[in-house]
């Protein structure tokens, strides 16, 4: 695999978790009684909170690993 396969794969991965986490969190929060507008800005909210974990999570090794 080259280098940009990797992290072409991992991207894909991310953005799939970021996905799943988005839509148990809308379907908890739906369940919890949340209007369908609510459920959508708390998917919208966990969606984007792990793309950001994950952009820390990546920096914070880039300066392990060079």
């Amino acid at each position: 695999m080259t280098p940009n396969e990797v992290v072409l794969l991992v991207t894909a991965l991310v953005v799939t978790l970021a996905v799943v986490a988005a839509a148990g969190a809308g379907i908890l929060a739906r369940r919890d009684g949340a209007t369908y507008p609510a459920a959508l800005m708390r998917a919208v909210g966990a969606f984007a909170a792990t793309l950001k974990l994950a952009a820390d999570v990546a920096r914070v090794l880039s300066q392990f690993l060079s």
